[in-house]
């Protein structure tokens, strides 16, 4: 059964997307494979102290994205191919990067200016993991 142990109490946004999010990280990283059997929306609320209307709304979002399959009166499952775990990955890069974009933007930085940092920062790290050295 997938867990919400690791849930970040605290976050960015609202916690239904956290939870959508929680789970595309599952599904991207491997820990949520197809047919692990998903918690009842009572118990995800129970554990995170969120209304049952809020985890519904983020199931509602996985079923639509085709990470969830949910019957009526019955358990819920992920569910999992190769192009769902793809599309996951895809989800939580842009997201980070919509993320690192408005920061710079925010303060003030020009996107020739964005591109030379990142694309620094990306040979920097390149060099680094040759070396075998973690930052």
């Amino acid at each position: 059964m997938v867990s919400f142990a690791g849930f970040p109490p605290e976050g960015e946004g609202p916690i239904y997307l956290r939870i959508v999010r929680f789970i595309r990280a599952g599904v991207a990283a491997g820990v949520i494979v197809d047919g692990d059997e998903m918690p009842s929306r009572r118990v995800v609320s129970a554990t995170l102290g969120v209304n049952p209307n809020t985890v519904q709304k983020a199931y509602r979002m996985l079923e639509e994205e085709g990470l969830m399959v949910s019957r009526s009166g019955a358990k819920s499952f992920a569910a999992v191919t190769p192009e769902s775990v793809e599309a996951a990955r895809a989800r939580l890069r842009a997201e980070e990067i919509g993320r690192v974009v408005s920061a710079l933007r925010r303060s003030g930085m020009e996107k020739a200016e964005a591109m030379d940092l990142i694309s620094r920062i990306w040979d920097e790290d390149a060099e680094n993991e040759e070396r075998g050295v973690e930052i």
